[in-house]
């Protein structure tokens, strides 16, 4: 599973208004290669559901990632900070045995 919290929940409802988009656009979590560390986390909204597509649902927000993606994912928070140590996404991976100093790619 993955989860999100309520601060990472209402930031991205606001992004998906302020893109014009509708209900049914969802927020695509995925992982790529790249990064400091190898693997970089990527969001985008998104319509279409792909085949092998794991879907978890958190009120007004639905996170959608690939099969592949949810290998790397199984167990990650996402929340969001707008605090003075950095504004962003931010992933809590259980997965990730280590990150990079900005937070924006780990490796397994």
């Amino acid at each position: 599973m993955i989860t999100i919290t309520d601060r990472a929940k209402n930031h991205l409802v606001k992004l998906r208004k302020k893109a014009n988009l509708d209900e049914s656009y969802f927020v695509r979590v995925s992982v790529q290669g790249g990064g400091c560390s190898g693997l970089s986390y990527k969001l985008d909204f998104d319509n279409q559901l792909q085949p092998n597509d794991q879907i978890f649902e958190n009120e007004e927000i639905k996170l959608v990632c690939n099969l592949k993606s949810y290998l790397y994912l199984a167990g990650t928070e996402l929340d969001y900070s707008d605090g003075l140590n950095g504004k962003g996404f931010h992933f809590a991976n259980p997965n990730a045995t280590r990150t990079c100093g900005c937070g924006e790619s780990f490796a397994v």
